[in-house]
């Protein structure tokens, strides 16, 4: 995720990182080559006039644009449901720690339960982002029951299974009342059906097709609009192809990009951070001094 406070609007005009050029830059250098070739040939195929002119293009830009903006409205749609998801799973996790905290009985193996909702974070994260292992529960979870994650398929889940039966185990002992045991399982369960609906994102991407219709339309639309442009703007033919290509180009890279919100480019969910403000919230509440929080790098980028 790209964080940064909005510079000046001048400056905004020449900002390089965040602009996505250099996604598309192999594009429009094409299209660049493509317009020039048209201009250089005065709008001629093979010596035959090609009988275009703009109005066409107007009809058909139109289409595209309301194509384009349902294409990134959907995206978008997947990257916020994804982070209300996030922001669902760290108000759960606050709460499941306060009630562990302050009503089950001395006695009980508090810090392994509040470290263990805060392990859940982290093996979502790693499910979502595809990482292997178990990075970041080294110091979160006991370490037998650590090292039986080890190859699991779904650790996230087994971690909710862990924590159900500490719940059982302290009701059983007396130590937790069976209404409040009630109302935890209540949050364990709001904290696996925000992981099912991750896991619906992540599992369920747009259709191919959908995404083959656009670039194919985006890509036909550039390189027929100099034969329509040529003979209105002659030279400046390649400069305004250009302007509409990079912004056909570069939202079908925005939308590209957080289709998938989980993943580690500039501009998907900044997962760590917020599992590290998970924790960081957690140990808080045991009364420990947690790890400065991950900042944004030089490019501006929290991951």
């Amino acid at each position: 995720m790209i964080v940064r406070a909005r510079p000046h609007w001048l400056y905004l005009l020449f900002v390089r990182r965040g602009s996505l050029v250099h996604l598309i830059l192999q594009q429009q250098l094409f299209v660049f080559a493509v317009a020039c070739a048209v201009v250089a040939a005065h709008g001629q195929l093979l010596h035959w006039k090609v009988p275009l002119n703009a109005s066409p293009f107007s009809l058909i830009g139109i289409a595209l644009a309301i194509f384009f903006g349902f294409r990134i409205n959907v995206s978008y749609d997947r990257y916020w449901e994804a982070r209300k998801l996030w922001g669902s799973i760290l108000v759960e996790s606050r709460n499941l720690a306060r009630k562990a905290s302050t009503c089950v009985a001395p006695g009980s193996g508090l810090r392994p339960f509040v470290l263990g909702i805060a392990a859940f974070a982290a093996a979502l994260r790693n499910q979502l982002r595809g990482d292997p292992g178990l990075n970041g529960l080294g110091d979160l979870l006991p370490r037998d029951f650590a090292a039986s994650l080890a190859g699991a398929r779904n650790p996230a889940n087994l971690i909710l299974l862990w924590l159900g039966q500490r719940l059982a185990e302290e009701r059983a002992a007396g130590r937790l009342e069976p209404i409040l045991a009630h109302a935890m399982e209540r949050n364990l369960d709001e904290l696996s059906l925000a992981m099912g609906g991750c896991e619906r994102i992540l599992g369920t991407p747009l259709p191919f097709t959908y995404s083959v219709i656009l670039h194919r339309s985006s890509y036909l639309y550039c390189v027929l609009l100099p034969f329509g442009l040529v003979d209105a703007i002659g030279l400046m033919t390649p400069l305004i192809v250009c302007f509409v290509s990079y912004t056909f180009f570069a939202l079908e890279a925005l939308s590209d990009e957080i289709e998938d919100p989980f993943g580690r480019a500039p501009n998907d969910l900044a997962l760590d951070a917020i599992v590290a403000g998970i924790e960081a919230s957690l140990r808080e509440m045991l009364g420990e001094t947690p790890a400065p929080l991950p900042k944004p790098d030089a490019n501006y980028i929290l991951s």
